[in-house]
Parts: C-alpha cells; sequence; structure tokens
C-alpha cells in the first residue's frame, strides 16, 4: 500500500514507555518522515525510535513542572489539542487513550485513530481516579465542574475521525457505546519473539505496571500480605508510596528497570500477577511469550488474552481474597511453558504490522 508524503502522528503524551507507547513506537518505525505531534514530551525518556521523530508539542509543554503534572491540566487537553495545525497533512494517524483523537485536519485529510481506549478517567473509571480518597477534594471540585464539558468533547470529537481502529474487542464494545462508532480490531504490537520460553522458576509473583490507582496494585498488596508469598513490583506511579507504606517485607518495589533486566524478571518468576480491568494488557502477553501463566482478573482485554487453565487463571472479584484463593491454586495446575508461548503468537508484532498496512 502507498502512503501520503504528509503524514502527521498524533499521541496524547510523550514521557515514559508504555503499553500505548509501544504501539506509537512501531507507527513511528512504519512512518519515519512523519511529523509527530503531542500534549507534552519529556525529552529521553522515550525509545529511540520515538525520540529521532520530529516532535511538536502543546502550550501545556510550557506550564512550569508539567513534565510531572500533566495530568492536572486534563481540561485543557481538548483546547490544546485543537490547537495544533495539521492542514499540510494528507493523512493523520492518531494514537489515543485521552486528547489524541480531538485534532482538526482539513476536510479532504483522511484521519485514523488508533484507540486505545475512550477517555478512561472522565467514563468507566472516573471513580477510580476522581473519587473520595482518589483525590484531593480541590481536584474532585475541578473535574466535578468540567466533566460534562469533557464528555460533551470526547463524544463530538470522535465525529472528526474518519476510520477507528480499536486495540480489543473491549475496547471495540466501549467505542461503539460512548461514541456510537464502528471500529476494527487490530490487537497492539507485542515483540513476542524477543522474549525466550523459560522452565526458571525463582518462587516469586511478578506485578510489571505503571504504579496508577485504576491498576488496583492495592488488591495484590493485600492478597500477598495475607499470604506470605514473595511478590515483586516493578513500576512507578502516583500510587507508589501509599502502596509501599501498605505492603509487608515479603513485597519489593523495583521501580522501572530496563528491558534485559524486565526479561530476566519475567523468565525467573512463577506467575505473572494482573489485578486491573485493562483495555488490553500488553504485560500478560509479554509474560506468556516466556511461558508464564498470568494470574488475571476476569474482565477487560484479558478475556482475549489469557485462557482459563491453559495460560493462566481468571479471579472473578476485584478483591485481594479473590485474588488469593487463585494464587494458592496455581500450583495444582501443570501449565506447559512452551504451549503458553505458542498461544502468544497471534499478538505478535508482524501481525499488527501486516494489518495496519
Amino acid at each position: 500500500m502507498s502512503f501520503p508524503k504528509n503524514i502527521a502522528l498524533i499521541h496524547d503524551w510523550l514521557v515514559s514507555m508504555r503499553g500505548g507507547e509501544k504501539v506509537f513506537e512501531v507507527l513511528c518505525e512504519l512512518f519515519p518522515s512523519a511529523d509527530v505531534f503531542t500534549l507534552v514530551h519529556k525529552k529521553g525518556s522515550l525509545s529511540p525510535s520515538i525520540e529521532r521523530m520530529n516532535i511538536k508539542t502543546s502550550f501545556i509543554q510550557h506550564i512550569p513542572n508539567a513534565m510531572n503534572r500533566y495530568q492536572y491540566y486534563l481540561p485543557f487537553y481538548p483546547t490544546a489539542i485543537e490547537r495544533f495545525n495539521l492542514d499540510e497533512y494528507d493523512l493523520v494517524i492518531s494514537s489515543s487513550h485521552a486528547a489524541a483523537k480531538g485534532v482538526r485536519t482539513r476536510r479532504e485529510a483522511l484521519h485514523i485513530c488508533y484507540c486505545h481506549t475512550p477517555m478512561r478517567y472522565i467514563w468507566d473509571q472516573y471513580e477510580q481516579y476522581f473519587g473520595k480518597g482518589r483525590a484531593s477534594w480541590i481536584t474532585r471540585s475541578a473535574m466535578s465542574l468540567s466533566l460534562g464539558y469533557l464528555r460533551r468533547w470526547d463524544v463530538e470529537s470522535a465525529k472528526r475521525v474518519n476510520y477507528f481502529i480499536a486495540n480489543s474487542r473491549n475496547v471495540r464494545e466501549r467505542i461503539q457505546r460512548i461514541y456510537h462508532q464502528d471500529s476494527q480490531v487490530i490487537y497492539p504490537p507485542v515483540d513476542v519473539e524477543r522474549f525466550s520460553v523459560s522452565t526458571r522458576d525463582e518462587g516469586y509473583y511478578l506485578v510489571v505496571s505503571a504504579l496508577v490507582p485504576y491498576k488496583r496494585i492495592d488488591i495484590a498488596v493485600e492478597a500477598f500480605n495475607q499470604l506470605g508469598e514473595k511478590l515483586v513490583v516493578i513500576g512507578t506511579g502516583a500510587e507508589e508510596k501509599r502502596l509501599k507504606s501498605l505492603a509487608k517485607k515479603n513485597i519489593e518495589f523495583l521501580g522501572w528497570v530496563g528491558d534485559a533486566e524486565l526479561q530476566k524478571y519475567y523468565a525467573s518468576c512463577r506467575a505473572i500477577v494482573f489485578p486491573g480491568e485493562e483495555d488490553f494488557g500488553i504485560v500478560p502477553v509479554e509474560g506468556m511469550s516466556c511461558g508464564k501463566p498470568v494470574i488475571a482478573f476476569s474482565k477487560g482485554g484479558a478475556l482475549e488474552t489469557v485462557i482459563e487453565g491453559k495460560t493462566g487463571l481468571f479471579f472473578n472479584e476485584q478483591e485481594a481474597e479473590s485474588l488469593a484463593k487463585r494464587i494458592k491454586e496455581i500450583v495444582k495446575f501443570e501449565f506447559e511453558p512452551s504451549q503458553i508461548k505458542a498461544h502468544v503468537q497471534q499478538f505478535d508484532k508482524m501481525i499488527f504490522i501486516i494489518d495496519v498496512t
């Protein structure tokens, strides 16, 4: 397929390499001459494939301490994203879980949105971010005042997209329900072949996640406090201090680690613990690429990647007791690492590249 020369890639923000950024990284590799537009960019925090791009940022970039507190400017996202001038571009590809899909394009341009989810902060997971005990009263008050406006903008700006691509059937349903738009499902790219099958088991369970409210790492901490089993947590985020204060000595927090070290932790764990409801969930696929089973909450994207009793186990109540019960039971199952690896080949990076081109 031939593509136009004038291409713009839009991403919500570029401050770390998480799941959405791994998708965006592949888009940058596919369209290396494209211009990139994003709300904020923390230089040096992304992969070389992204950092070498011509990156243009919004006015939020210039607000003091925006790199660390960009989430607090959520009410300004619509204005910031709409101010980008995209008149010269024939093809616009947005990678969106917040505001990126709301860019304005000229009438003749083609706008394709790879949607990780409609803005979770204002829809399905509003209470997890802004409920009592999750945010200060000032933040809750500000969001209460702007919630109606943000929801209306999110729905109306979806009409600017010519074609939606959903990262899972789970997100396709959400796009239909919230935006009243159809979409094609193309699973995110996971570099499955980068991971080797491992039979090592050093007796610990592994969480790899941003430490933010909707990931529900607190459930894992509480469950392992009860069990006394070893849990290793890789990741950082706003919840880190609180989670560490809750955790007993059998729970170790490592912060973020490099790719090579992360592979070692995947390869040596007993199982991956995945307690949140995700849009898709790249971490379970990476863990299964090493032949490791996953213990996941039975909602969201995990239902499309994990097979009960074959590649992992589900717990049905998003509570510590329900998770702890399945952790106790996992030793009763005999998982075959090579079969787990074979199952996730369908999510390999090359499948994504073929589908999007």
